[in-house]
């Protein structure tokens, strides 16, 4: 039912030429590349969140000035970085302990959901062995074939509307938030409390950036949400739009995106993203070079799953979904 996606073009080296688990790749995958303090200490990293908050906060505070196309472009980007930083400090930012990186991406800038609830479900997301698989797969687009064959026609549409670009950029924030609620909901309805201290947590945060935007500011609520929030959620989902589909091997089930620096950056060159689920923890601006260095084997493993960049997924499948969201063997 499944309709793959991707261009396979034929490689020049073999899979012998790349083991992913082999001592001397894996090695070069995790010892620092730079020995000076600068790199060593992750200073790529500090630049980004410095560059994050210091874009935010000028963003937010001369508000009056940006006319609202470009505030929603700059400021969608600015709130989408935050949540790629989010993700490193899951990951990487290796130089500082555990609890100073969750102190500096905390703050809910990006007004949806607590970063202590996306650490432990994108945890979850790199399980290999079971990505796609709906259940398992914390982050899978895909739907068991026994509930498609259950949901409403009208349901069914609005799921292949998203399977669009257009449509993920327009419905993609709503229902990333409508799947938050059912999931939080049907854990208090079951009796369990334990992300209750989080969202109390996250609303208090959550309230005194609302009260800088609005208070401090004079920026409406209503307007931070709709030209930065909701336009940050949307230009991040723009990478998760094709980085996963269904394939036999694990490897086959990642997307490589050959973009440019614009989303190299704002996504810290996640849309390489079969080198992240290779080596979690190698810092985002070592990536490229890795890439370069093994491109042939990383695309000989992962079945040539590549494009070119985002402009040809957005040409490919503006207004044609990308694939049935059924998945083929769940």
């Amino acid at each position: 039912m499944e309709k793959l996606i991707g261009r396979s073009t034929p490689g020049s080296g073999t899979m012998a030429s790349f083991d992913p688990l082999s001592r001397k790749v894996f090695a070069e995958a995790s010892r620092p590349e730079h020995e000076g303090p600068f790199w060593r200490y992750d200073g790529p990293t500090w630049m980004v969140a410095v560059g994050v908050y210091a874009g935010w906060a000028l963003l937010v505070i001369y508000h009056e000035l940006i006319p609202w196309p470009v505030m929603m472009i700059v400021g969608g980007y600015v709130v989408a970085l935050h949540f790629s930083l989010q993700h490193e400090a899951i990951h990487g930012w290796r130089s500082i302990p555990a609890w100073l990186r969750t102190a500096i991406v905390w703050p809910p800038i990006g007004g949806w959901w607590p970063f202590e609830i996306y650490r432990r479900t994108h945890s979850l997301h790199h399980r290999n062995t079971v990505l796609t698989f709906p259940g398992e797969d914390t982050e899978t687009y895909y739907h068991r074939r026994e509930d498609w064959r259950r949901y409403s026609p009208p349901w069914r549409a609005v799921l292949m509307v998203h399977q669009t670009f257009l449509g993920r950029l327009l419905i993609g924030p709503l229902l990333r938030w409508r799947k938050l609620v059912l999931v939080e909901v049907g854990l208090l309805l079951k009796g369990d409390f334990r992300n209750v201290p989080v969202w109390l947590g996250f609303f208090a945060g959550l309230a005194v950036i609302l009260w800088f935007v609005s208070a401090v500011c004079g920026m409406a609520i209503w307007e931070y949400y709709v030209l930065m929030v909701y336009p940050g959620l949307s230009i991040g989902l723009i990478r998760a739009f094709i980085e996963h589909r269904y394939g036999r091997r694990a490897g086959e089930r990642i997307a490589v995106v050959e973009s440019n620096w614009v989303f190299g950056l704002l996504f810290l060159w996640n849309n390489l993203h079969l080198v992240h689920h290779l080596y979690p923890a190698m810092s985002w601006y070592r990536i490229p070079a890795f890439y370069r260095r093994h491109r042939t084997g990383l695309l000989e493993h992962n079945g040539h799953y590549r494009f070119t960049g985002y402009g040809e997924i957005a040409r490919r499948w503006f207004l044609k979904p990308v694939f049935v969201p059924v998945h083929p063997i769940k």
